[in-house]
This record gives structure tokens, C-alpha cells and sequence, in this order.
């Protein structure tokens, strides 16, 4: 499904209270096979904070996929720079080509404000996918989340040249 066409748009104020549901849900449901339930509860308080994602929409080319029933399946934040802030896919929308969808137009995007390369900070769940789209690890890491510190790893792809 690599090559599936999904409707996507900017990302909205409006759009908080479903991006909020949407990063909590996936993160209790799919993440919790590489954290511990405390890692994950901490982790998901990240998005009660409403003030952070209006700094996102507003800062970064924040995109979100759609359904049908114009419900958000996924959302990616990249930076002119490359820097992809945050890539989710809704808990009920996994392996539907969604994030592959998400990460190209991220990468797109990065390429057309000459970015030389991506980095983001991947969890451990995601490292593998990131690992078959041509993203190496740089470091290990532990990044705090609110209380706790979480294993995730630095990662970059070169995407200068690959237009």
C-alpha cells in the first residue's frame, strides 16, 4: 500500500481535541508492547498539553490524514529543516500505508525548503519502520517525557538529491 493516496490537509486549532484522543489511544494501545504501562501514562500526559500542539500547528508543516467519514487517521510535524517532530497513526489505522503516506509528504516537504537530510527521534516501537524507509539510528538515547525518561533513539536519512 506504499503508493495509496489518502486526503490529507494542514492540521487546524480545531483539530486539538481529536489529535489529543488519537496520540493517547495509540500510544496506550500500540506502544504499550515496548513501555511499561507507568512509561506510557507519562508519556501520553504529554498531550494534555493543548498550549504545545497549538505550537506545533502553528510552527510546523503539521499535516493530518482523513477517513471517509473525514475522521483523522494520522498526523506528521516536520520542520523546514527536516526536523519531523511527531509522525502517529490512529490505533485503528495501523499498516494501512498511513505513516509511509505521512513520511513522504513529510520528506517532500523537507526537499522543496532544501533540507540535506531528516532526523527525528524515534521510539522504539517506530524504529523499525523508520529502518525499511532508509532512516539509520545515530545514538541511543533516554528523553524525558513529563516524570520519566524514555528510550528512544536519534535517527536521520540523507534525502538531498532523492527528489
Amino acid at each position: 500500500m506504499e503508493n495509496k493516496k489518502y486526503e490529507y490537509r494542514r492540521a487546524k486549532i480545531a483539530d486539538i481535541p481529536e489529535l489529543k484522543n488519537l496520540y493517547q489511544e495509540t500510544l496506550h494501545t500500540i506502544n504499550r508492547a515496548n513501555y511499561t504501562a507507568e512509561e506510557i501514562e507519562d508519556w501520553a500526559s504529554c498531550g494534555e498539553d493543548i498550549e504545545h500542539l497549538q505550537e506545533l500547528i502553528d510552527g510546523f508543516y503539521f499535516i493530518v490524514t482523513l477517513d471517509a467519514k473525514k475522521q483523522i487517521t494520522g498526523f506528521a510535524a516536520v520542520s523546514e529543516t527536516g526536523f519531523l517532530h511527531s509522525l502517529f497513526v490512529h490505533k485503528d489505522h495501523q499498516r494501512e500505508g498511513v505513516a509511509s503516506f505521512l513520511l513522504q509528504k513529510a520528506e517532500m516537504y523537507a526537499r522543496e525548503h532544501k533540507a540535506q537530510k531528516m532526523t527525528s527521534e524515534v521510539c522504539i516501537t517506530a524504529r523499525p519502520f523508520f529502518e525499511r524507509k532508509g532512516y539509520v539510528v545515530i545514538k541511543e538515547q533516554k528523553r524525558k517525557a513529563n516524570r520519566l525518561y524514555l528510550t528512544n533513539y536519534q535517527m536521520e536519512k540523507i534525502i538531498s538529491g532523492t527528489l
